[in-house]
């Protein structure tokens, strides 16, 4: 019994043990996982005040740098030369653009519809990329009851012109009777009254197959513009309807009057106004047209948020509606205005500034730097208001990390 005791005593303390082991197991690992991410946020954290220290050094070195010339000729003089390159600030116009993506579209596009409502297609006269003009048979849909009709119109006016000799005859009858004194008024005002009514009739029916026959010409579709057939999606025993779901069944194009159409954002709204002065982009084809706003709409799109600008081009059988065009709507200009590479100008604190070459007085080349004022930036350029006049020898490679009275060269040794 005795040995029984010691053997379940022996059992429960390995299970203790065993469960000690495993708990202090996992608060090791999630010890040590908790101190890997400490460590990494550490060493983040020393390299950003080391980053931040860095810059800050940097910059009092820079206004030691700069000081210490100021005092102390002889400290630029034995400096290194730093290797830049130069070239001189000159005047003139410059233009700043609104670019906007557009198309190419035509003033006359016409989209064909069977005037008498839909029909079935009969005969097809044109095919796709065909000119026609204006007033050319396009298409001939069925006109089997319409025919009918007209025949069935032109019988009756014949039946009443029948009629209508008939009563014209019997009333100039009773008008002779009258005369010689033979019949009664009754009779003669009865006979004029029924070839009056006959007239009437006739002149109804005269106007009954001039509809029938009208009706009849619906069947016949025409082009109403000149142009080309852009799209003929039609063909014989289909039902001509002029639009489906897919779009036009026949378009027509005329290509003489171009313009170019874009959406133009809101903000521009009160740069730009008809007749400012646009420059035409045809990327595809190379093309550069000289144009002016000749429409502005009205109305803002409130999906877009924008509005529809046009400017006419002039017509030339390479350019295609739809094809992709570049609007350049000019909208600031300055004549004789000082320009600049708009990378050289750089910002402190306080300004924008940008480093010229100058001669100092002991006939040494150094860095001096200009405070500048800028204007508008298109493109690579930038107009400067003030700061520099024309004349300066600007810095334009090697101005980085550049500072006051710095030895500069413009030879390699």
């Amino acid at each position: 019994n005795q040995e029984l005791t010691n053997i379940h005593r022996m059992k429960k303390i390995t299970q203790i043990t065993t469960v000690t082991l495993l708990a202090l197991i996992m608060a090791s690992c999630g010890n040590s996982s908790k101190e890997g991410n400490a460590a990494i946020n550490d060493k983040k954290a020393e390299l950003e005040k080391l980053k931040a220290s860095k810059a800050k050094t940097d910059e009092e070195i820079l206004k030691l740098q700069e000081e210490l010339n100021k005092l102390d000729p002889n400290a630029a003089n034995s400096s290194k030369v730093k290797l830049v390159g130069v070239s001189a600030v000159t005047s003139s116009d410059f233009k700043h653009y609104i670019d906007l993506q557009g198309k190419v579209d035509a003033e006359n596009i016409s989209y064909i519809s069977p005037r008498g409502g839909p029909g079935q297609v009969k005969a097809i006269y044109v095919v796709q990329g065909q000119a026609v003009r204006k007033g050319q048979l396009l298409l001939k849909l069925d006109d089997a009851i319409a025919r009918q009709s007209v025949v069935a119109a032109k019988q009756q006016l014949e039946g009443i012109k029948t009629q209508m000799a008939f009563a014209k005859n019997i009333y100039e009858r009773q008008k002779n009777l009258w005369e010689k004194g033979i019949g009664t008024e009754v009779q003669l005002i009865t006979a004029k009254t029924n070839a009056e009514g006959l007239q009437d009739q006739l002149n109804s029916a005269s106007e009954q197959v001039k509809v029938a026959v009208e009706q009849m010409n619906t069947s016949n579709v025409y082009s109403d513009v000149d142009g080309i057939a852009d799209i003929v999606a039609v063909r014989v025993g289909e039902t001509f309807t002029g639009m489906t779901a897919t779009g036009p069944q026949i378009k027509i194009v005329n290509t003489r009057n171009l313009k170019v159409v874009t959406n133009v954002p809101e903000n521009y709204i009160s740069r730009m106004k008809r007749g400012s002065t646009v420059e035409i982009l045809i990327p595809d084809l190379g093309k550069k047209l000289p144009s002016v706003i000749s429409l502005i709409s009205q109305s803002i799109d409130p999906s877009l948020r924008g509005f529809i600008a046009e400017a006419k081009i002039p017509y030339d059988p390479a350019l295609k509606p739809n094809q992709t065009a570049i609007m350049k709507i000019l909208d600031y200009s300055a004549p004789n205005a000082v320009v600049i590479p708009v990378n050289t100008v750089q910002s402190d604190e306080t300004s924008k500034y940008v480093y010229v070459l100058e001669k100092s007085g002991n006939g040494k080349t150094i860095a001096r730097k200009k405070q500048v004022n800028v204007g508008e930036v298109y493109g690579e350029f930038v107009e400067i208001k003030t700061g520099l006049s024309g004349g300066e020898q600007l810095i334009t490679e090697g101005y980085q990390n550049l500072y006051e009275g710095q030895l500069i060269s413009t030879e390699q040794n």
